[in-house]
């Protein structure tokens, strides 16, 4: 899903998606939220029946810490590298996955701890109760991923609603407003699309310039954004005062 979403936006800009098709990215990342608070709504079902209404003997061998070792040494290292891709694109699609390979780690200490309750319970028959720790431990493992991909969902909701990154909208005012020639920087929009940014604003500038003059104002105004956005898409509208 997430390989499928990055190489669609990345395609250019066409007739039909003027601004691109970042937003792919944003859906993708909503889906696989979607998807992980199902599956966690599924577990919960699934452990609630194991402890009142299905009791089940989980059997506890070598291999089954083993192979919760091993998977969560691959998910660490997947987490980091597309963690880094993420911020280094800022993809939310990325992040996404990258938040899929966390939220296994932290799943897989919960399992593993259930494990080892599971095993005390067999060697302490005093301690019987820990065998249901199994199921105790998948119902923590469902609040932790819900927890966290409710606020991966959020942010996601956010861009495809085009809310504007908090303080930017001030922030893109001041740096403007602060290069030579600007008497004033208002109407300032600003979205995402995918990882791509978009500005738009309106400047008040000295009613005497050649056209000549107003486009290099113009320049040195995308320049002093991109000091704070670097890679935006920016379009300035002058006006003279």
């Amino acid at each position: 899903m997430t390989l499928l979403a990055v190489r669609i936006s990345s395609r250019p800009p066409d007739h039909s998606h003027l601004y691109g098709h970042g937003k792919v990215e944003n859906l993708s990342a909503l889906f696989e939220t979607v998807l992980l608070i199902i599956t966690c709504a599924w577990i919960v079902w699934e452990a609630v029946r194991r402890l009142f209404y299905h009791r089940i003997e989980v059997e506890v061998t070598f291999w089954s810490f083993a192979v919760m070792f091993t998977s969560i040494a691959i998910d660490f290292s997947r987490s980091r590298v597309l963690d880094r891709a993420a911020r280094k694109y800022n993809s939310q699609a990325l992040e996404a996955d990258a938040l899929h390979f966390r939220t296994d780690i932290w799943s897989s200490s919960v399992v593993i701890l259930g494990l080892i309750a599971v095993k005390a319970g067999e060697w302490f028959p005093a301690l019987a109760f820990l065998r249901e720790g199994d199921a105790v431990a998948a119902l923590g493992v469902s609040a932790v991923v819900v927890w966290i991909s409710v606020q991966l969902g959020r942010r996601t909701i956010d861009a495809l609603l085009d809310r504007a990154p908090a303080g930017l909208e001030q922030r893109v005012a001041a740096v403007v407003e602060a290069v030579p020639g600007v008497r004033d920087c208002h109407q300032v929009r600003v979205r995402y699309s995918g990882p791509v940014l978009f500005v738009d604003l309106h400047v008040l500038v000295d009613g005497g310039q050649t056209l000549t003059q107003a486009h290099d104002l113009t320049e040195s105004i995308e320049h002093a954004i991109h000091q704070i956005a670097p890679g935006a898409d920016i379009t300035v509208h002058p006006e003279p005062v």
